[in-house]
C-alpha cells in the first residue's frame, strides 16, 4: 500500500491534525494487536501514575500494522517543519480505562523534533487532549483515525475518561534518524 502525503489541517501555531482515510481496518488491527500483546511480561512500560502505566511499548515486529502510522508521522513532520534529513519515529500505546487521565507532561527529553498522537479507539466522553501554548489551553477532541502533531516542548494532558470503555491512542515522537 502506497503511503500518500498527509493533508494537514492547522489547529494553532505549530499544531496540526491529519485524518487517516478509512481507518477502520487499520484501527481494528492495532486494537487486536494491543489486546494480544499488552500483558506480555517483557514489554517496556513507563510513566506509572495513579495505578497504571501510561506508556506500553509494543514493538512493530509484533504489530506490523503500526508501520503506516509511523510513516504518516514522519511525512507529517517533514511537511510541518520542512525537514529533509532522514527521520525516525517511535511510538507507544496509551490505554485509558474509565476514570483514568494523563497528567501534564512534555516530550522534549531527547532529540525530538515533533510529537504526535494517533487515535485508535475513542468512545464518546473518553477525554480530550489539552495542549498549553503560551499559557493558553487548546482543547482537541479525539477521533478514531485522527493524528495530531505538536511541538514536543508543548505541555499537554488528557482529561478524565468519563466513558464506560477504554480509549486507545498511540503516542509518537519523531526525531532525526541516527
Amino acid at each position: 500500500m502506497k503511503q500518500s502525503e498527509p493533508i494537514l489541517y492547522p489547529i494553532a501555531d505549530g499544531i496540526a491534525c491529519w485524518y487517516l482515510p478509512q481507518p477502520d481496518n487499520l484501527n481494528q488491527a492495532l486494537l487486536d494487536g494491543y489486546y494480544r500483546h499488552k500483558d506480555e511480561p517483557d514489554l517496556r512500560r513507563s510513566h506509572e501514575f495513579e495505578g497504571r502505566y501510561e506508556n506500553i511499548y509494543i514493538p512493530e515486529a509484533l504489530i506490523p500494522e503500526i508501520r503506516p502510522v509511523l510513516n504518516t508521522a514522519i511525512a507529517g513532520t517533514r511537511q510541518l517543519l520542512g525537514e529533509s534529513q532522514p527521520l525516525k519515529a517511535g511510538l507507544w500505546f496509551n490505554a485509558m480505562e474509565p476514570g483514568h487521565r494523563t497528567l501534564m507532561h512534555r516530550h522534549d527529553d531527547d532529540d525530538e523534533l515533533m510529537s504526535a498522537v494517533y487515535y485508535v479507539k475513542v468512545p464518546r466522553d473518553s477525554g480530550d487532549l489539552i495542549l498549553v501554548q503560551q499559557g493558553e489551553p487548546i482543547r482537541v477532541q479525539p477521533e478514531a483515525g485522527k493524528m495530531v502533531f505538536f511541538p514536543p516542548a508543548l505541555p499537554h494532558e488528557v482529561t478524565v475518561n468519563e466513558s464506560t470503555e477504554m480509549r486507545l491512542s498511540l503516542g509518537i515522537n519523531i526525531g532525526p534518524a541516527e
